[in-house]
């Protein structure tokens, strides 16, 4: 009788704890994941609405005021101020969502740009943005002049770093890119970033006493690697190799506001792979934008977490706009979508190497969207139920205005595809932008297989993470424990 006991103890033990363990990570929460996702969704469209009441309040003595205001929340709380560029921080205040916490280099100085090279991405020189954002200290960062900084390797960012590109016209590209890498509080503001192409397996600095060994990159544009309090307004992205924005590995209380996606395949993933629990907390909210031209897929591609899209205007895809896989939240409201001529890539969403019966419970909703030729978004989940109760309460700006909430998407004063720009006091914008034209010659990459992204950051391939080996090990000396015991047992038994 002992014996059986055990023997059904040690199944017992080789069946249970995976599954607690299991259990454990699926309720995995982030220290800085927010614990109301609902009531920032709902802060968004409290903003968006004061915004919009507040234009149309103004009297008609007001009426230089009310054509600087355009109902965008982030943009009415700093540009119509005549003196913005003597209280540059003042930006820090009018983040939205997830990432509006995001102090970036508030409080601290203000570190001018004046020289745009990228000699030795291990010994920047002062005055580069390079030695800029390695810094320890929070510092605001900004450009003397027009400026096109060519990286040698990746861009590797430290915490509390604003970067500020109001003004002039900055230009980043080359290798590696932008890196943002186990760091909080950034923001990241007024950049072109674009042609990013993979590099690595050489020494780059991080910090002013660090200075590592970096494995081969993507690419991507903007890369966000267990990173937290991140804000990407108003900027520039297109022609990289991997992503314009890769958010990965536990990243969250992120915002994408304002910004212009155009010429490129896949656009943006949040979510690591399907395997990566800890993407269950991520938080991001993307707002605002404009996907642009020459736009193919992933506008984002969500994998877990929880995502709010909200007034963005998608001009067009090639194979679809908002995929996912492992049960993300997707939460749309008051955007534009616009589809393809294409009769097979009308649908907005794809639920990726998913089958219905598996995705029909996933929290998929759409509220005060507006479909452009042909376009359709299909719902799944909880839909209006109470899990959305909060959400629903404020209605979501209609889709009508998005042409008003959008129309300054992309760097400051930069060009546009549909020419539509509006002027700010004491602001022109910056110097000329420039673009060469070349189109992604990338990976050639046209489908969501996802390969790619297990060799996310360092390049070489990583498989999903495993239980714990200290748990594996622990399990396998318990085991052999009670079997000396049984063993043991029995011989005392067979004793006279």
């Amino acid at each position: 009788m002992l014996r059986s006991t055990y023997i059904f103890f040690i199944c017992f033990l080789l069946t249970s704890p995976y599954s607690l363990i299991k259990a454990t990570l699926n309720n995995l929460t982030l220290p800085h994941q927010h614990p109301d996702p609902e009531a920032v969704v709902q802060d968004v469209q409290s903003s968006v609405n004061v915004s919009l009441s507040r234009r149309q309040m103004l009297s008609l003595e007001e009426k230089d005021q009310q054509q600087c205001l355009t109902g965008n929340p982030i943009d009415d709380c700093w540009r119509c101020d005549p003196n913005w560029q003597n209280n540059r921080q003042r930006l820090a205040d009018c983040g939205i969502g997830f990432g509006r916490n995001s102090l970036g280099g508030k409080g601290g100085r203000i570190y001018t740009v004046t020289d745009s090279s990228d000699r030795d991405a291990s010994n920047p020189v002062p005055g580069t943005l390079r030695h800029a954002v390695i810094q320890d200290e929070p510092l605001w960062i900004v450009f003397s002049a027009d400026m096109s900084i060519k990286l040698q390797h990746e861009l590797i960012f430290n915490s509390y770093k604003t970067v500020d590109g109001r003004g002039v016209n900055v230009h980043i590209t080359g290798n590696g890119c932008i890196t943002l890498q186990y760091v909080s509080n950034i923001i990241i503001h007024s950049i072109h970033v674009h042609h990013c192409k993979p590099s690595g397996n050489t020494m780059v600095r991080s910090s002013p006493t660090h200075v590592g060994f970096r494995g081969r990159s993507d690419g991507d544009g903007i890369s966000i690697f267990s990173a937290r309090q991140i804000w990407i307004d108003h900027c520039a992205l297109s022609y990289c190799t991997d992503g314009l924005i890769d958010a990965i590995m536990g990243s969250t209380a992120i915002t994408i506001s304002n910004n212009y996606f155009s010429h490129h395949d896949e656009v943006m993933l949040l979510g690591h792979n399907d395997a990566m629990t800890l993407d269950t907390g991520m938080q991001v909210t993307i707002a605002f934008n404009h996907f642009g031209e020459a736009l193919v897929q992933r506008m984002p591609r969500c994998r877990r977490g929880y995502i709010h899209v909200v007034n963005n205007d998608f001009t067009q895809w090639e194979m679809y706009a908002i995929g996912g896989s492992a049960n993300p939240t997707i939460n749309s409201q008051g955007n534009r979508y616009t589809a393809p001529s294409d009769d097979n890539a009308k649908e907005v969403t794809k639920r990726v190497d998913t089958e219905e019966g598996e995705w029909n419970d996933w929290n998929w909703r759409t509220e005060g969207d507006v479909m452009v030729n042909g376009a359709f978004f299909v719902p799944s989940g909880l839909g209006l139920s109470a899990q959305y109760a909060k959400a629903s309460s404020v209605e979501p700006i209609s889709a009508g205005l998005i042409n008003q909430l959008t129309m300054n998407a992309g760097v400051i004063g930069g060009p546009r595809d549909d020419g539509e720009t509006i002027s700010y006091p004491g602001f022109n914008g910056g110097g000329t932008s420039t673009s060469t034209g070349t189109t992604n010659n990338g990976n050639g990459r046209s489908s969501d297989g996802d390969g790619g992204y297990l060799n996310m950051i360092f390049g070489d391939a990583a498989a999903p993470l495993a239980p714990s080996t200290t748990t594996s090990i622990f399990l396998s000396l318990f085991i052999t424990l009670i079997l000396y015991t049984i063993t043991n047992h029995a011989v005392l038994l067979s004793l006279p």
